[in-house]
This record gives C-alpha cells, structure tokens and sequence, in this order.
C-alpha cells in the first residue's frame, strides 16, 4: 500500500481537482483507492456529493489518536458512488490548535491508517494549502508527495518554498518520503508565459516534471459541481484523458507493490 498525500503551500493550485480525478484515473486501471480530505475547506468532500452532515471526520480520528483511544476507523469511511473517502469537517480547523501540545503530535495519521495496511493499493491525500500541523501529519505518513501548481510566477515561488519545507519533514519526520513530480493544472501550451514556467521548473527540478499537463477544461469544474469525478461526467473531456494519462504516469514512477 502506498500513501501519496496531493499538497503544496498555495491555494487554487488545482489539488482537491488533481486529488479526485488522479484517484478516480487509478481506480479504472484496477487500483483499490481511498481518499482523505485533510483540508478543513472539505473542498474533496464535498465534491463527492456529501454535506456537512457527516456523523465522523477524519477529526474525530485525530481526536482519538491523540487520546490513546482506539480508533474507529471503519465508521469513518463513507462509501461514495465513485470512491470510499474518509471526510473532513469544519471541527478540523480547530485542529491545529488542538494538536500543538500533543506528543508525538506529527505521527498522528500514520497511527490512524496503520490498521488499513493491504487493504488499499493507495491512499491519496487532498492536504490544506499550508505547511501547518494537517499538512505534515499527511506527509510524515506518506511514501509520496504529488505537487499540482498553474504556469504562473505565485505558484512557481511557493513550490521551491514548499520544497524547503519537504527537506525538513523528510530530514526529521519521514526518512522515505519522495516527491513523485510536480503536475501543471490549467495548462495551456499556447501561452508562452505557461511555457516558460515549465521550462524554469525542468531547470530547476529536472526529471521531477511530469510530462503529463492538466490542460484548461470546464468540464473539470462542471463534474465538481455537479458531484462527479470527470470520468463519471464526460470521460471523452480533455481533463479525462489528461487524468488517465496522469495515473498511467504516477504508477510507471512507483515500484510495483
């Protein structure tokens, strides 16, 4: 089982799109995939169709791990129409402040997912746009970091940013973690803005560009909207064909497990 977490340290990146679709593209080539929202936006969770009704959250399983309570994981996955998630609630964003003076308070998560081990052939992880305590609790029980971003200068800055950050985690928290590439979200070849960009970022980071781009596409955000990934929405859209060579991408990159 591996545990990829879909993060970087900038909001309107694409994650929560790139963390739906990515899973949905790995579930039709045969992958058993779960989901995670980690976010307190719920953004994913509320892709999937779900209100905010939700009896437990991926808060709640926090809440016990950090209690030394046993952990009622199976009561957490809710089983969508598309793909089992594990939600998030608005109670999460008190979360940060909650876990502050726990002990051994970045291994949380891993703690929670351990009993999930061969049940899964992947975890993907929707992580909040900042390198708070959520975000390196997803990270310190990765094997994988996944870094959506748009061609465009903010976003540039904020991956060698967040990239400083990876070191640390990885020095001190997660030995193993790797990042497995940096993916371009709204990407359109025909602007040279959206060119250069890449080019600066195979400059920087080399082969940890994926070939694969997400290009601009409405119907990305129409199958959002509406509840869908893109697959169950239009799977003849380009963001369809993107995602799935998107997954083909990721899985040639992984060992096979």
């Amino acid at each position: 089982m591996f545990i990829l977490s879909v993060a970087i340290q900038k909001g309107g990146s694409g994650k929560t799109t790139t963390t739906l679709n990515l899973a949905a593209a790995l579930q039709r080539s045969g992958k058993k995939v779960l989901l995670i929202d980690m976010d307190p936006q719920a953004n994913l969770t509320q892709s999937l169709g779900i209100s905010d009704n939700i009896p437990q959250s991926i808060y709640e399983l926090l809440k016990q791990a950090s209690m030394g309570e046993d952990i009622s994981i199976d009561d957490t996955i809710i089983h969508t129409d598309i793909l089992p998630l594990i939600p998030a609630s608005l109670e999460l964003a008190g979360a940060e402040l909650e876990l502050v003076s726990i002990y051994g308070r970045e291994q949380l998560l891993k703690q929670i997912l351990a009993p999930l081990q061969g049940l899964y052939d992947l975890i993907l992880i929707d992580c909040p746009p900042a390198v708070g305590m959520l975000t390196v609790n997803a990270l310190t029980a990765s094997d994988y970091v996944l870094m959506p971003l748009q061609a465009e200068y903010l976003p540039f800055k904020a991956v060698q940013r967040f990239v400083q950050h990876l070191e640390l985690i990885r020095k001190q928290l997660n030995k193993k973690l790797e990042i497995i590439g940096l993916v371009l979200t709204k990407y359109d070849d025909h602007k040279s803005m959206h060119r250069q960009i890449r080019r600066q970022l195979e400059e920087l980071y080399d082969s940890k560009v994926l070939q694969t781009c997400i290009r601009s596409n409405i119907a990305l955000a129409k199958a959002q909207e509406q509840g869908m990934d893109i697959f169950t929405f239009d799977k003849l859209a380009h963001g369809a064909k993107d995602y799935e060579q998107l997954a083909a991408e990721v899985l040639q990159l992984m060992p096979a497990s």
